[in-house]
């Protein structure tokens, strides 16, 4: 019998024991802070059906599907599984089975390990812990349930003592009315944002070639977004220079 070669797996960390009591503790603190705050804890299956997961925007390339090492005669060792990329998947198809035997608003955390099938490289990793929380509602949600998430996320960060932290709030909405001031169809925008959201990975060219080939932007204005959406400015003065744009 030939030897096998022990290598790690790249993409696919392990700890030494001082190293795992530590990356315990931190998620201790988390767990902790989160039920402080109201939030209950629930715990979704690794896998889910991969209509599941394509059906709500996921990349197929960078989910991992899961297959038989060995069938029986005239059965298909592929199967119609997969490893979940993210907890918000789980969580939609969770909330829509058992939506009569919760309560809501639904405030719920969750904490488990992802899987994504892409290029490791410093601080990504194909294996990793997501540590949600939602607040889900029927109808209106009180604009309270935003502004508690920072508070949530300062209390984490201090209870870790990792030094000096910045919280950075994102508004989905005024990014839709700048694609909207762009001439971008509505239907368009969460395409571009998945395409935006590479920018770290692939680089500002890539993202604008992506932009030109899948979408209506010629390559001015994808280039002229891109710089846009890259300026490092206050939000006053952001949101002063997104209003002259609604007037003109």
């Amino acid at each position: 019998m030939s030897k096998t070669k022990l290598t790690a797996i790249s993409g696919f960390p392990e700890f030494l024991p001082e190293e795992q009591i530590l990356f315990m503790k931190m998620l201790d603190i988390i767990r902790d802070t989160y039920e402080r705050y109201g939030f209950s804890p629930i715990e979704t299956p690794a896998v889910e059906r991969k209509e599941v997961l394509i059906s709500k925007g996921g990349n197929e390339k960078e989910i991992y599907a899961l297959s038989r090492l060995a069938v029986k005669k005239g059965e298909e060792p592929n199967t119609e599984l997969a490893l979940h990329f993210d907890l918000t998947v789980p969580l939609a198809r969770y909330v829509a089975m058992h939506k009569n035997q919760i309560t809501f608003p639904f405030r719920r955390y969750q904490i488990q390990k992802v899987w994504r099938g892409e290029r490791p490289q410093a601080g990504r990793s194909r294996e990793f812990y997501q540590c949600d929380i939602d607040v889900i509602g029927r109808g209106s949600l009180s604009l309270l349930n935003d502004a508690e998430i920072p508070n949530i996320i300062y209390h984490i960060f201090r209870e870790m003592k990792i030094g000096p932290f910045v919280i950075r709030i994102n508004n989905r909405k005024i990014l839709q009315g700048y694609f909207q001031s762009l001439g971008l169809p509505t239907v368009q925008m969460d395409d571009v944002m998945r395409i935006i959201d590479k920018r770290d990975k692939i680089g500002t060219e890539a993202v604008v070639c992506e932009l030109t080939h899948h979408t209506d932007f010629d390559q001015t204005t994808a280039e002229k977004m891109i710089d846009f959406l890259g300026e490092e400015v206050k939000t006053d003065e952001l949101l002063t220079r997104l209003n002259r744009m609604a007037i003109n």
